[in-house]
């Protein structure tokens, strides 16, 4: 794997638990930047691999291996746990402690001398790690992710395998600002100052930047984290999470809002603008709670059930069927409590007697 051009980094990522100590980068994994790079900070984790053309502004601390690629400059002092590596042309304005073995290439500058505990072979270096990473590069380009893992692990040499710190090409680290041009993603548990600029960002939970956020397209802060600063998009998303703040402005495209979350200064959306609230169970108690209401509600409609069986039964009782009904008025059996029965009665019986009387008008 190569730290010049385009390369395999393609986002700045900033693992979880990074912090910025008194001007310096601060990680416990591993630190990948790519090429022609500006770190105007220090830099320390576990194994730093700088890419070509990369200046960096301060010491940089390894506790396992180091490689400075062709043409990287130093402004400080190197310290090496273990073994490093200096491609060629590099310059460094320090001291180089290394306790390991030192490979190092042609027209290099150390300012202040070096020391090394192991072997000194000065060469054009390819070092182990690289070589690793090639191999890891390619059995992931054919599709061998078993055999990768397992290289891993054995890279890992029985540590925790740790996320880590990602610095795409021609990025700017500082201070001031942190400036890429691909998307960001921060982890969790992160302390960061300086502004961040990239393509979208992603900021995890429990973070605390001091500096504000901009990108040309979506943006997304994690719950409980605290910006300092303003959250700013061209045309893509705002998503502020439960618990989180913002300290400044709002500027977005879209923007979504969770219950919970703090914003001190003016939303601005061009399009939709929602406030999205959450339900979630506290406890068994609700639980129960719940469940009781639910059988109450269910006991009710079997009352209502009941009621509605004995209205029913109750009119079948009063008038069971018409058709029996017409029968009985057919067959001349009436209700003598029923006043309607009556009144047909006699007008049936007015009836006859008309009857009777035109029959007897017409025999005289």
């Amino acid at each position: 794997m190569s730290l010049r051009g385009d390369g395999p980094i393609e986002e700045l990522a900033i693992p979880s638990g990074t912090t910025v100590e008194e001007h310096d980068v601060v990680v416990d994994g591993d630190v990948l930047v790519g090429g022609q790079s500006t770190v105007e900070l220090g830099v320390r984790g576990r194994n730093v691999a700088i890419g070509e053309r990369v200046r960096v502004a301060n010491d940089i601390e390894a506790e396992g291996d180091c490689r400075l690629d062709t043409w990287c400059s130093v402004d400080g002092n190197v310290l090496v746990g273990e073994d490093a590596y200096l491609g060629e042309r590099v310059t460094v304005t320090g001291r180089l402690m290394v306790s390991g073995d030192l490979d190092i290439g042609d027209d290099v500058t150390i300012e202040e001398g070096f020391e090394a505990n192991g072997w000194i072979v000065i060469r054009n270096p390819v070092p182990t790690i690289v070589f690793y990473f090639i191999v890891l590069s390619q059995l992931l380009r054919v599709g061998e992710t078993d055999a990768a893992d397992e290289l891993a692990e054995a890279l890992a040499d029985g540590d925790d395998v740790r996320d880590p710190l990602l610095v795409p090409r021609s990025a700017e680290i500082s201070d001031d600002a942190w400036r890429v041009s691909t998307p960001a993603t921060v982890g969790d548990d992160c302390r960061l100052h300086g502004n961040l600029r990239a393509e979208s960002i992603r900021v995890g939970e429990r973070n605390e930047v001091f500096g504000s956020l901009r990108a040309r397209e979506d943006i997304t802060v994690g719950a409980e984290t605290v910006i300092h600063g303003d959250v700013t998009t061209r045309g893509g998303t705002v998503t502020v999470e439960t618990g989180a703040r913002v300290l400044g402005d709002v500027s977005a495209g879209d923007l979504v809002v969770y219950d919970g979350a703090e914003i001190q200064g003016t939303l601005r959306a061009r399009g939709e603008m929602k406030l999205v609230q959450e339900t979630e169970s506290d406890g068994a108690a609700d639980g129960v709670d719940q469940a009781d209401e639910t059988e109450s509600v269910e006991a009710d409609d079997a009352d209502a059930t009941a009621d509605a069986d004995k209205t029913d039964e109750a009119e079948s009782g009063e008038a069971d069927d018409p058709d029996d009904s017409a029968d009985d008025a057919v067959g001349g059996e009436s209700d003598a409590d029923d006043p309607t029965e009556d009144e047909t009665a006699a007008v049936k019986a007015d009836a006859g007697s008309t009857t009777d009387a035109v029959g007897s008008d017409g025999d005289s």
